[in-house]
């Protein structure tokens, strides 16, 4: 099947109206992916990258009139196409697009974005686009579906509020106290549930998403410290709604590590995984493991280990009762926590091979207990 691979390598900026070159090129918030809207004198197309791959595409004007059929040499020379006459809505073409009125808008999870000309929608490549599956962006002068875009205006009933959800959700971050609010909201929760707390540490370097780590010392009652994470679950994690109908329930997660080993030492391993989901375009949920990238002499939790394992409801391995961290909500959704288990690479593989339960099953046979020590 025909589709757009052209990407932006090698253009430059075009610096004055109608030059061919690049119209707009932006960065995702988490340094993930970027898009790119270049012009080359004849079409103008978005590139959604994943590093140095397009993973998403979206054909968006003809400037030229419209050819009865796709031209096959363009495609073959790697150039974006000309939309067909029976797909445009202008089959003259169009002027070549101002770049002053063009601006990205990302989506929350990092993984899509949509194109804003002069303030109205323009073009969008959600996360689910996946140019090796034939499966372009949505543009606003398509109409029906081709290899090149599909039509915006077919799709507005889903993808208009998913882009008021993303400006709302960018204006609410750029507010002066917007961490603030959401940070002593979740230390409450967090209190109610676990006790006081004691050392607290930034763990995103400045960077987007924000994200931090409070330490709940032991109690009377509970022998060990958790600590857990903040702000993981201001934002949907990506891909999620890709592999479940209604995400809603697993798209926010925070996590959290039980352990009588120095703190300090337990909290590294966050500096790995709390931004994990946005840097990598992924998700996790209950059952996942993850592999550590590094040496496993250096791994974090140290005895061996060299990835975790998480999981919802660490209760069916020994140790002392899991406390309920349930009932915290953002965005008017639920945020899951899930506890971290350091596993062996040996183990990581069966848990990949026969499933997380399976592994569970024999750790716990083994009286693995879910509290982290040495």
């Amino acid at each position: 099947m025909a589709t757009l691979r052209k990407g932006a390598r090698g253009s430059r900026l075009a610096t004055h109206q109608g030059q061919p070159g690049i119209l707009l090129e932006s960065e995702s918030p988490y340094g993930s992916r970027r898009v790119v809207v270049e012009y080359d004198g004849t079409t103008t197309a978005a590139y959604l990258h994943d590093a140095d791959v397009v993973v998403g595409a979206a054909w968006i004007a003809n400037h030229q009139p419209a050819p009865p059929s796709t031209d096959l040499s363009r495609l073959d020379a790697g150039e974006a196409p000309l939309m067909p006459a029976g797909h445009t809505k202008h089959p003259g073409g169009r002027p070549p697009l101002d770049a002053r009125t063009l601006r990205a808008l990302w989506f929350e999870e990092g993984d899509g974005v949509a194109i804003i000309e002069g303030g109205q929608l323009l073009a969008v490549i959600p996360g689910w686009c996946e140019m090796s599956r034939g499966m372009p962006g949505y543009s606003r002068d398509v109409i029906g579906q081709t290899p090149f875009g599909w039509s915006l205006d077919d799709a507005m009933e889903g993808l208009g509020p998913r882009a008021d959800r993303a400006t709302a959700f960018w204006r609410w971050r750029q507010r002066e106290d917007s961490w603030a609010g959401f940070q002593q909201s979740m230390l409450g929760h967090l209190l109610a549930r676990l006790g006081p707390g004691a050392r607290y540490w930034d763990v995103a370097g400045g960077k987007q998403p924000t994200i931090g780590v409070s330490e709940r010392p032991p109690t009377e009652h509970r022998p060990y410290t958790v600590l857990s994470t903040l702000g993981m679950s201001c934002q949907r994690m990506p891909v999620v709604e890709q592999v479940m109908e209604d995400p809603s329930g697993c798209a926010r997660i925070e996590l959290a590590i039980a352990t009588t080993m120095p703190s300090p030492d337990v909290a590294r391993i966050f500096l790995w995984l709390a931004q994990y989901p946005w840097r990598a375009i992924t998700w996790f949920g209950a059952g996942h493991s993850i592999r550590w990238y590094h040496e496993p002499a250096t791994f974090p939790l140290g005895g061996g280990n060299e990835a975790v394992l998480l999981l919802d409801d660490p209760a069916k391995l020994i140790g002392p009762e899991v406390p309920d961290l349930s009932g915290f909500s953002f965005a008017g959704e639920p945020v899951r926590w899930l506890w971290i288990l350091p596993i062996s690479e040996r183990e990581r593989l069966l848990a990949k091979e026969r499933g997380a339960a399976s592994l569970v099953t024999q750790l716990a046979a083994q009286r693995r207990s879910w509290v982290v020590g040495r």
